[in-house]
Order: structure tokens, then sequence, then C-alpha cells
């Protein structure tokens, strides 16, 4: 049994990585090639492109960009057809994955897609490309399924696979006085800085969570860098002895900070589940922001918000993302009333998402499907 998986980006290598070690765990002749990362390569997978090569932000970056991106999705319909899988996987990355399954779909390849596009957001009008193309479409928030109920698609509910990782993950971390010695840091409440894991993401998030660090004097902010960057890249905005730079260990991190502020995206649900009050914060560049705004139809951008229907977070988003309002926000849910409030809405979240077993849910669904027998 053959399989090619896509993945483009971090959060993407982490789930696609799950859901291949179930799918071996049922079916261990299970072989796989991807594009991916090292933890899909770490399950055993071929990786034809790593997602660093892949990873292009916002509207404006997309097209300076286009010309590699073309080249990329003309190679992946070469390969496919060299590979001849049995099954095609794609995860999340909708930009490029809704082109390779329309692709697979007219060459007879079954496609399963895990973690849905975000049509719910913007651009609904994909409903109808998705399911013609997709065999089976699982979804990880709970309010998906009904979405796709009105468009008479019936997809398969499995769980948020966070609540997994963030299970399997906390049942590893150090408790708070070994980690504040291994990282070489002072016993003082730790403020998280996450800033993104894209270059571009970095390089505009970072300096403005810099910025009111001398604010915050009996604290210790510490930077989570993600693995895909060098430390280079963070050291540039490093100017004060007082901020630490920690990669690759970002949900221990914030198991063991007081609070975080976190550029939107997954992180804001991981911070959540975590059970750390938040920021989150987003300010991209002006054009792809203003091209955004007219066509996304959703009130919030954090997933906590979004899966609560309400403000649980605040969202510090483009101008209103200033030192004035981080500093008035972080001290807001630094103690009192606005904090354990947050924390009483991050149960209520947990409970949500509490289905669990989304990687071998889908596993199971999809082995099933294609009547693979163990």
């Amino acid at each position: 049994m053959k399989l090619y998986i896509i993945a483009g980006e971090a959060s993407g290598d982490l789930h696609a990585a799950d859901l291949l070690r179930e799918l071996k765990r049922k079916h261990p002749a299970i072989q796989a090639r991807a594009w991916g990362g090292d933890l899909l390569k770490a399950e055993g997978a071929a990786i034809v492109k790593h997602y660093k090569d892949l990873a292009f932000m916002g509207f404006t970056e997309v097209l300076l960009n286009l010309r590699t991106i073309l080249r990329n999705i003309d190679f992946c319909k070469k390969d496919i057809l060299e590979y001849k899988p049995d099954a095609i996987i794609l995860v999340d990355y909708p930009g490029f994955n809704l082109r390779i399954a329309e692709f697979a779909k007219k060459h007879g390849f079954p496609v399963y897609y895990y973690i849905s596009p975000q049509v719910w957001a913007w651009k609904s009008s994909r409903v109808k490309k998705i399911r013609e193309s997709v065999k089976k479409l699982f979804v990880i928030l709970p309010f998906e399924k009904e979405f796709y109920k009105k468009y008479d698609y019936d997809v398969e509910y499995v769980g948020h696979p966070l609540t997994d990782v963030i299970r399997r993950k906390s049942e590893t971390f150090s408790d708070r006085n070994l980690f504040l010695k291994k990282n070489s840091l002072s016993d003082f409440p730790i403020i998280s800085l996450l800033p993104g894991s894209r270059k571009q993401e970095i390089k505009t998030m970072l300096p403005l969570m810099l910025a009111i660090v001398n604010k915050f004097p009996d604290y210790r902010f510490v930077i989570a860098g993600a693995p895909s960057q060098d430390d280079s890249l963070y050291n540039n905005f490093i100017k004060d002895k007082n901020i630490k730079l920690l990669t690759g260990v970002t949900h221990e991190l914030l198991h063991h900070s007081h609070v975080a502020l976190v550029t939107s995206g997954t992180a804001t649900l991981e911070t959540a589940l975590l059970n750390i009050p938040e920021v989150v914060c987003y300010k991209g560049g002006r054009i792809s922001y203003y091209i955004a705004r007219s066509l996304v139809k959703i009130k919030f951008i954090s997933l906590v918000n979004l899966i609560l229907n309400r403000e649980v977070v605040k969202e510090l988003i483009q101008d209103n993302l200033t030192a004035n309002h981080l500093e008035l926000e972080l001290k807001r849910i630094l103690t009192g009333d606005a904090r354990k409030r947050m924390l009483s809405d991050y149960a209520e979240l947990r409970e949500k998402l509490s289905i669990g077993g989304a990687a071998a849910r889908t596993a199971g669904l999809i082995i099933d499907d294609l009547k693979i027998k163990s």
C-alpha cells in the first residue's frame, strides 16, 4: 500500500506524522512519499520537498513567488504520476492542496483530506470543488460539520489533533525548577513571546512584542523560537539581557509561563489548551491585510474565539497592535478577574474539543474506506 502525503507547513507536518504513525499501526506494510518535514521523515516517509521551501504568507508574498509555487505544483503532479500511489492524503495547506485534489481526481487517485481548508472563513465557493475532488473530508473543529451540511456535504468530525499532541507532550514536561535550571532561567514569572514560524511574520511581530519588555521588570521574557528558523534571525532583534531565546520547546515553555503574546494561528489554540492566558497579535502587509479583510467573513481570527463564538482572548490586529495596547492587555490578564474569566473559558474550550484520538480515528476511517485488510 503506497500513500502520497502533502503537508506544506510545520503544523501540517506534525499532524500528518501522527496520522501516518496511526496508519502504520493499523497496516504496517504502508509506504509513504511526502511533502512535509522532519516529523514525517521520522515516521518513515520519503520526503520529496521540505515545508521550509513551501511556506509563503499573505497575498503579496504569494504573488511575488507565484512562479515558484506553480513550478512546485507541476513537479508534484509529475511526481504523483510516477509514484502511482494507492491514495493521496492532503493535510491543510489549501492553496496548494486543492489544486492537487482536482488533478488527482481526474487521474483516478482517491483523495482523503485531513484538516479542512477554512472555507467557512472565506471563499466558500471552494466547497463545490472539495466535494467533487475529495473522497472523504475529515474536519477538526466542532462547527465545521454543520457548515458543510448546509452544502449537502457529509464530512467526518474527528476531533482536534492538538488535544492529543498536548496531552502526550504534557507527560514529558520537566517540573518548573528543572526547566528553569536546564534553560538557565532565573525564578521569575515567564512571559512567552510567540512571534510565528515564518521569517516574514517574525520580522514583523517580534519587534512589536519586544517593545514592552522594559515595562515588566518583574517578569522574564522568553521567545519561543521556531525550529525552522536560525537563531540569528531572533538575535538580530534581541538587545536586552532580560530576553531569552528557546527553540524547539514551545509547548513546555508555555506550560511554565504565566502569560503569552501569541501571533494569530494554531499557536493561539495550543496556548489555550495549555491553560495559559494570552493576547493574540497579528500585523500583516498593508495590501495583504486589506485584501483579506474585504474577503474574510468571520468575526474573529483566533481559533479560541471562533470555537467558543465570543471574545475570550483579546485580538490586537493591524493598526490596533501597538506597544501601548500590548502593555494594557498584558497587565489586564496578569492577575484579577480578567485572568480568572479567561481560564474559566478555557475549561469550556477543552470540554468542546475533548473527543480525543483524531489521528487514530482518521486512520481507521481511511483504512476502512480503502478496504485494507490488516
